[in-house]
C-alpha cells in the first residue's frame, strides 16, 4: 500500500503534524501518517549561516523511504537553506522519495507579527503539497494559486491555495493509482 509519512525533525509542535497528515491525504488520496521515530537535525547545522542545509537533511531521511514508506516528508521548525539561496521554505528529491518543509519561515512572529495558529497551517499545508508534489516530478506551475506555484517569500505562499490546480492534480494521481 502506498503510504505517505510524516517525519519530524528536531523539537516541533505535534498539533501541527496532526493538523497536516489528514490535509494531505485528501490532497494526494493516500494514508498519511504521523512517524513515531524523530530525525535531530543538528548534523546539518551549519553555524556561520545560522541555519540548517536542507540537502543534507534530505539525504539523512533517505533511510526512512527504505524502511517502506512509499513518500516521506520531514517537517521541522529550523531555519533551512541551500547554498545559492538565502533560505528555503522547503526542499525535495524531484521524482524522489523525500521532502523536507520548514515552518520557521511560515510564522507571523518571524516577520514581527502576532502569531496566527490558523494562518500557521495553511501555510504548512500549502508548501507540504508543494514539496511532496515535487516528488511526484511536479514542476513550478503558472497559475498562481496552484499550491505547485513558486514561492520566494510567505505573501506569494498566501496567494495560493492549498491543493494543485487541475493539471497538477490529474499528474500526481497517475502516480498514486
Amino acid at each position: 500500500m502506498k503510504m505517505l509519512d510524516l517525519l519530524p525533525i528536531g523539537d516541533l509542535d505535534a498539533r501541527l503534524l496532526q493538523s497536516l497528515a489528514p490535509a494531505l491525504a485528501n490532497s494526494f488520496r493516500i494514508p498519511c501518517r504521523i512517524r513515531d521515530a524523530r530525525l535531530d537535525p543538528q548534523f546539518a547545522f551549519h553555524p556561520e549561516r545560522g541555519q540548517h542545509h536542507s540537502s543534507e537533511i534530505l539525504q539523512a531521511m533517505q533511510r526512512y523511504a527504505n524502511e517502506g514508506a512509499w513518500r516521506v516528508l520531514g517537517v521541522t521548525s529550523v531555519d533551512l537553506y541551500i547554498p545559492i539561496l538565502t533560505f528555503v521554505f522547503g526542499e525535495a528529491q524531484m521524482g524522489g522519495p523525500c521532502a523536507v518543509v520548514s515552518y520557521h519561515r511560515l510564522m507571523q512572529q518571524f516577520y514581527g507579527l502576532p502569531p496566527d495558529p490558523n494562518l500557521l497551517v495553511e501555510r504548512l499545508v500549502k508548501e507540504s503539497v508543494h514539496e511532496v508534489g515535487h516528488t511526484f516530478d511536479l514542476t513550478h506551475c503558472r497559475d498562481y494559486s496552484c499550491a505547485m506555484a513558486p514561492s520566494h517569500a510567505v505573501e506569494w505562499i498566501d496567494l495560493k491555495e492549498t491543493s494543485l490546480c487541475g493539471d497538477c492534480e490529474a499528474r500526481a494521481l497517475e502516480l498514486v493509482e
